[in-house]
């Protein structure tokens, strides 16, 4: 371990002394540990609004229900968060990464063209993210170089979207550990698949189905979209509908899931409505090729240890029962 060692004649007898961590090296070392991501707002009784990003945030706790988190000294939005009643913690989903550079620069209105809503003392509830929970100030500790804000959660609400992490000082995604993907075989003799069942194609294509979303979700869910959004996005890029009719179809979801789905991804600037149908901008494009690199990178995973012929048979067995 790298550290300093200095000596303050004022307050210690010739003897003593105190061992300096390197903060470089102390920061490295903290950054093995993997965080959220989140984005802490407030604002105060003269409607100044702050907004800083930070991954300090954790747990205290269940009864009553507190939070804390921690602020640097020297941040001109300190005056702000110690004024304010309320404040809120935006739990970030994966795919807010610009949201939060944008608030962990410095610069005059944050919220400008940020989508949020008001909770409780007008705190600010920034939208699509994984969670949001509206705080009541109840405590600040001085914590060294930085302020401990802890919080007494008044409300909150879980989106259900996969989160943004941080780690090693840069942003990741979460994924399920690679030990947990395991294939439980029912237990019987040969081949694994005894009995009747085991030999009816609609049980096995579901069954397939099943076994391919269960590791192929959690890739798509890393990337913060969900799954209804996902789906636009990709059939919205392979140009497979002309009308809101045919999206329908393409999707295979009801019409209110399509409308809440193409709503948020308006709000994101992916998509917009052309009356008789949606189409992708340039940001939504790039979003639907993100999504295709998952499934296909899932994809050659998956059927590697097929030959190219077994492949393409598959495939052609697959559409011919589509009807494609």
């Amino acid at each position: 371990m790298k550290y300093t060692r200095i000596v303050n004649m004022n307050m210690m007898t010739q003897d003593q002394s105190i061992e300096v961590l390197d903060p470089k090296a102390f920061r490295r070392a903290l950054g093995n540990f993997a965080t959220g991501v989140t984005i802490m707002t407030a604002q105060n009784a003269e409607g100044e609004r702050v907004g800083v990003t930070a991954n300090s945030f954790n747990s205290v706790s269940l009864d009553p229900a507190l939070i804390l988190w921690s602020i640097d000294k020297n941040s001109s939005s300190f005056k702000v968060f110690e004024q304010a009643t309320h404040f809120s913690v935006n739990v970030l989903s994966g795919n807010q990464i610009d949201l939060s550079n944008k608030f962990a620069r410095r610069s005059e209105d944050k919220f400008a063209g940020t989508d949020f809503d008001h909770g409780e003392g007008q705190c600010i509830l920034l939208k699509q993210c994984a969670a949001n929970f509206e705080c009541e100030k109840f405590n600040i500790v001085e914590g060294g170089d930085h302020w401990i804000i802890i919080g007494r959660v008044v409300r909150f609400y879980d989106h259900g979207r996969s989160p943004l992490l941080y780690h090693q000082g840069a942003y990741s995604s979460v994924l399920p550990h690679p030990s947990l993907d395991r294939k439980e075989i029912a237990a019987g003799e040969g081949d694994g698949f005894p009995g009747r069942l085991y030999h009816n194609m609609y049980y096995l294509l579901t069954q397939a189905v099943r076994a391919y979303q269960a590791n192929y979700h959690p890739k798509q869910l890393a990337s913060g979209f969900r799954t209804s959004e996902a789906r636009l996005l990709l059939v919205l890029e392979s140009k497979t509908a002309t009308s809101k009719c045919e999206l329908q179809r393409e999707v295979a979801m009801p019409v209110v899931e399509i409308e809440q789905a193409t709503e948020i991804l308006a709000q994101k600037g992916l998509l917009f409505d052309t009356g008789e149908c949606y189409e992708l901008t340039e940001q939504g494009i790039e979003a639907a090729q993100m999504l295709y690199r998952i499934a296909e990178n899932h994809q050659q995973e998956i059927f590697e240890k097929y030959s190219t012929d077994e492949r393409e048979l598959f495939k052609s067995m697959l559409k011919d029962l589509i009807g494609i």
